[in-house]
């Protein structure tokens, strides 16, 4: 298992095979991936696991993952929000970002398999999805959060969601080229994305408590070198509670394994790979013995909130944190970025 990201005490290579075992287990025969058994799917959820499952050397399941969002894809290149495990529709908003998603998992998928022929199958997948993000855009370039089926949208834009946008678009123009296809236009929506996010924050709808709307901008590669590393150390002390993770909001002693992860992620983005390892190794609470993570624990009594639930984007997050401090499989570069 030389190919399975390896981090002694932190994450095994044998603890991702159980990891990737608990989420393969959730998969529908038609692909779907729920959070948890019986439980809904959102495809940006969905495209984590695939990209997880990958990591794990399950390419076959995550291969039958993108067909699945292919398969349920709109006309128009969008995704509903919310699937049931049935299939049907449980809320029919259309998010930016869950749509965009798709282009950061084939990029992904390609690196970590290079099997040629999956990415010219899902290439217009993704042209659909990523155009459909654009003709959401505001007249300053940002995509607005969300709309209704036929209805109008949402005014506003969120940070986390258009950092995370951001980031697929640079992985749809990589795509592009790939299939030797030009899309400068994603080029430059994505920098225009990222200027707002370094320049002018305030174009975002506020929502500051949330520890995302903190380390996403640096996750995403908005954000880099000395200004990442220090919009990092400025905010840790209001979401992170020493020892046992990131707070999901500022105010809440609500610690969420998936959130842990990625602001792990975000620290290995910048090269701090000490502090990704602690955060990650901050993980270990929440796993269940059989490789699945609980959500959320809330201190001081560590109880499990969702009560109940462990969900397989949580387990997904740590396995790609796992890689992308390992740096072990070509795909754990999506997550690098030039310092």
């Amino acid at each position: 298992m030389s190919d399975l990201p390896h981090l002694p005490g932190v994450l095994t290579a044998d603890e991702v095979v159980e990891t990737a075992t608990a989420i393969e287990a959730l998969q529908r025969p038609d692909g779907m991936i729920p959070w948890y058994p019986d439980g809904h799917c959102d495809p940006w959820n969905h495209v984590e696991t695939a990209m997880a499952l990958d990591v794990a050397g399950r390419h076959e399941a995550a291969y039958a993952a993108y067909t699945w969002l292919e398969a349920t894809q709109r006309d128009d290149g969008s995704w509903h929000n919310y699937y049931r495990a049935d299939g049907s529709v449980k809320e029919a908003k259309l998010d930016t970002n869950v749509c965009a998603y798709v282009a950061t998992g084939v990029w992904h998928h390609w690196l970590r398999t290079g099997e040629r022929g999956d990415i010219e199958r899902f290439w217009p997948m993704v042209e659909r999805a990523l155009d459909w993000v654009l003709d959401q855009r505001r007249d300053d370039g940002l995509p607005l959060w969300a709309c209704e089926v036929d209805s109008r949208p949402w005014d506003y834009a969120l940070l986390t969601g258009s950092a995370s946008i951001m980031h697929a678009l640079e992985s749809g123009a990589s795509l592009a080229r790939l299939v030797s296809t030009s899309r400068p236009d994603w080029d430059l929506a994505a920098a225009v994305i990222g200027e707002h996010l370094r320049e002018r924050p305030h174009a975002f709808e506020p929502k500051h408590r949330w520890a995302m709307d903190w380390y996403y901008p640096v996750l995403a590669g908005a954000v880099q070198g000395d200004d990442a590393r220090n919009h990092l150390r400025s905010h840790w002390d209001r979401f992170v509670m020493e020892g046992l993770g990131v707070r999901c909001v500022e105010d809440e002693p609500w610690v969420t394994a998936a959130e842990t992860a990625e602001c792990a992620l975000a620290h290995a983005a910048v090269g701090d790979c000490e502090t990704a390892i602690i955060l990650l190794r901050w993980t270990r609470p929440h796993r269940d013995s059989d490789g699945s993570y609980w959500t959320g624990l809330v201190h001081p009594q560590a109880v499990a909130f969702p009560e109940g639930e462990r969900t397989a984007y949580t387990g997904a997050a740590v396995i790609l944190a796992a890689d992308a401090i390992a740096g072990t499989t070509p795909a754990s570069e999506i997550f690098r970025h030039p310092q």
